[in-house]
């Protein structure tokens, strides 16, 4: 499949309006819509044309008192995306109107945040190991969970049967949902799991480390298939493309490494220049939004994310 990809004609597009660095990037459920969350305290939306070269319009979401470390969209609905933050609150907002529908004020500075893949819960980590689970209809917790050890990045399966935490210990936690009772401990590496990804096929998931490695395992089977090799720093961020075949990862390298899951070999990179916070593929193109720690000149922060993906004019 990646065989096919033209990676030498494509090319990147640089989106700037953040006043400080951009943590998170994520595209909503039909790929036409991109999120950046910042810093500065407030979340942008993109209308992001996959072939145009249009005038990019973006709507500022405007609330939070502290960074938003992390947002996600609602899998079922196209406008309607989850901020966390480390305001202690996380916010439900129209991506249309600009509007904040829904506040819950938690008990700590929340730094990670997905949806089941029904769209009806949502899940929260924040800096203290607490897990909440949080219904969005009436947008009460309705899980608390304390962890006595690092809790990194959160995840359900495909089916929202089983939940999945990355941990300090080089652990993965796998737990039954919704009883969060354990179901098995994969001793994945030898340092602190960062990041976890789930192939939208529902084979694999994908593990980085702070051992620099990415581990791909079979869901069914909780066996480790391969690792990645290609990165020399802790692994901070991890991504499936829409047909599960290529990861994106990134860390303090350079480079964003694109590699096929099948060979295990890289089929491309993409330099940048800083440290990398956020990587997300398109879920219907293979288009890469990416956004780490870039500064300009005078080294102040620059705001900016970029699209990787674009045909060359």
């Amino acid at each position: 499949m990646d065989e096919k990809i033209p990676f030498k004609n494509l090319h990147s597009r640089e989106y700037s309006g953040h006043k400080k660095k951009v943590h998170s990037v994520a595209w909503n459920c039909i790929g036409t819509k991109l999120a950046s969350g910042s810093v500065d305290q407030t979340a942008r939306i993109w209308h992001i044309e996959p072939h145009g070269h249009g005038k990019v319009k973006d709507i500022e979401l405007k609330g939070h008192t502290d960074s938003v470390d992390q947002l996600c969209w609602d899998p079922k609905h196209a406008d309607l995306i989850a901020t966390a933050s480390g305001d202690k609150t996380v916010r439900l907002w129209d991506a249309r109107s600009g509007k904040c529908s829904q506040q819950a004020e938690l008990s700590g500075e929340n730094i990670n945040i997905t949806y089941k893949p029904d769209g009806i819960h949502v899940a929260v980590g924040n800096r203290d190991d607490e897990l909440t689970i949080l219904d969005v209809r009436k947008f009460k917790p309705i899980h608390r969970r304390k962890f006595n050890y690092e809790v990194n990045e959160i995840a359900w399966n495909m089916t929202g049967e089983m939940f999945f935490l990355t941990t300090g210990n080089g652990t993965v936690e796998v737990l039954s949902y919704p009883s969060l009772r354990p179901l098995d401990t994969l001793m994945a590496h030898t340092a602190g799991c960062y990041c976890i990804a789930i192939d939208p096929v529902g084979r694999y998931f994908v593990v980085g480390s702070a051992d620099s490695l990415v581990s791909l395992w079979d869901i069914s089977e909780m066996l480790c298939v391969r690792t990645f090799t290609k990165l020399e720093w802790p692994v901070r961020t991890i991504s499936f493309n829409y047909t599960g075949d290529l990861i994106a990862s990134a860390s303090e390298d350079l480079f964003i490494d694109i590699s096929n899951i099948q060979t295990g070999r890289t089929v491309h990179q993409i330099p940048c220049r800083a440290a990398m916070n956020s990587v997300e593929w398109n879920p219907k193109y293979n288009l890469l939004a990416y956004a780490g720690d870039d500064k300009n000149k005078y080294q102040a922060d620059e705001g900016v994310f970029r699209i990787f993906g674009f045909e060359n004019a």
